[in-house]
């Protein structure tokens, strides 16, 4: 870890909040190669054989402990696609964060396509958190494509918040999941796109069995001409509750299309899905500027409450 470039050491903290050494198991990426790893007595990670990505071992029973997996790049022209499989033990309770920093200051484009596979086992907690962060001045473009699948055993439980607020040139998140008997699914997405970004999520769930329950919600907001998709399925083949949200602010000459989608296959499906895409109330300008902001000040704290 004492390898890396102050760059990179930015990076780590603004998709990870890692300001030091993290506590618990890490494994730490930088320009394509090992910047620091470390297990223990309950989290094993090694590294594939054919050196695409990690496999993640969380021994049954783990509970309270934390892996962190971020990347980070500093080199233009970088691309790089990795496979990480997380094999989480029956009724462990962990935390696991990940992300990428991207920091461009030249004229190729970098790219990080991370795809990461959970297998949650019975009755256990997953809470992942993944931030996705772009910085520098070149003209190549920052991109990253994640792909997050997950499989849920009986009872199991995840919570993802999945967070982009500045700097990535171009996304195209996909995430799949499938829940068995009374598994839950939480997701919190949070997206800002400027200048001329693009960004599309999709996401398509699947509750296989009786009790599943999934909650996928986005929040995002697009500013300048930048361009935005939000593609939620969820589906029901069993008796199941399913819900899934996208609620937008739109501005400058933004574009925002939402596109909610739900499959019942079984007549005890209950599904539902909302969508809503507007511009800043001109009445909440108003009270905070009444109270001394400027109309930009008064602009910025809506949107950082609004991304909350």
């Amino acid at each position: 870890m004492e390898k890396l470039t102050e760059v990179q050491k930015r990076l780590l903290r603004e998709v990870a909040d890692l300001h030091d050494v993290p506590m618990g198991a890490y494994n730490v990426r930088a320009n394509g190669g090992l910047a620091g790893r470390n297990n223990t007595a309950n989290i094993d990670i090694v590294s594939k054989e054919d050196g695409s990505g990690i496999d993640i071992h969380i021994k049954p029973g783990t509970r309270r402990e934390s892996v962190h997996i971020p990347v980070v790049l500093s080199q233009s022209g970088l691309k790089e696609t990795v496979y990480n499989d997380f094999f989480v033990g029956e009724g462990s309770d962990v935390t696991i964060v990940a992300g990428c920093g991207i920091d461009n200051c030249g004229v190729q484009d970098s790219e990080h396509d991370g795809v990461h596979r959970f297998y949650v086992g019975k009755n256990a907690k997953v809470k992942y958190v993944e931030k996705h962060y772009g910085s520098g001045d070149g003209t190549g473009k920052r991109i990253l494509n994640p792909v997050t699948e997950v499989y849920m055993e009986e009872g199991s439980s995840v919570e993802m918040e999945m967070a982009q607020i500045k700097g990535v040139d171009s996304t195209n998140r996909t995430t799949l999941a499938e829940l068995k008997k009374d598994a839950r699914l939480v997701v919190r997405e949070r997206l800002m796109t400027h200048g001329e970004q693009h960004a599309v999520s999709t996401y398509k769930v699947t509750l296989q069995e009786e009790g599943g329950s999934a909650d996928v919600v986005s929040r995002s907001i697009a500013r300048d001409r930048s361009y935005q998709r939000f593609d939620a399925c969820i589906v029901g083949n069993a008796p199941c509750k399913g819900h899934t949200e996208c609620d937008s602010i739109i501005m400058d000459e933004g574009t925002i299309l939402a596109v909610p989608s739900l499959e019942a296959h079984h007549v005890d499906a209950s599904l539902v899905h909302e969508a809503a895409i507007g511009k800043i109330a001109g009445e909440q300008l108003i009270k905070l500027m009444t109270l001394g902001l400027t109309e930009q000040q008064a602009e910025e704290e809506i949107i950082n409450g609004f991304l909350a």
